[in-house]
């Protein structure tokens, strides 16, 4: 029986792990996990937040997601947008998801991400 999802993995291009840093941590505030030695060998990047966690492979053959994508909960979606835009990342509003705001971003090799929130309705 599936319990959780343990991790999403999106691929990068070779030498791209400063830049990935950079937004993961810097942008979105992620921060970054040490990889195993064994797989640190290999490149890349890991990056948690709470219980959600990315990982950034190398690719060497590399093609960003451009509509597959992790959909990652926010809390705050407006003050975190506002977080990712004065960092200079594009923020791209999409109100066709009921029940959510939400908005997508691209990481700095192209991967699309998607950042949702939950509306809470008022009830009569």
């Amino acid at each position: 029986m599936l319990t959780a999802v343990d991790h999403v993995q999106l691929a990068a291009p070779p030498g791209s792990e400063d830049a990935l840093r950079a937004y993961y941590v810097d942008i979105l505030g992620m921060t970054e996990i040490p990889k195993p030695v064994v797989l640190a060998a290999r490149g890349g990047c890991w990056f948690g937040a709470g219980a959600v966690q990315l990982h950034l492979g190398i690719e060497s053959d590399f093609r960003p997601a451009k509509k597959a994508h992790p959909g990652l909960r926010v809390m705050g979606i407006e003050a975190y947008a506002a977080r990712l835009v004065a960092r200079g990342a594009a923020v791209i509003w999409d109100d066709g998801l009921p029940g959510c705001r939400r908005f997508y971003s691209e990481d700095p090799v192209g991967n699309r991400l998607e950042f949702l929130e939950p509306v809470l309705s008022r009830q009569r």
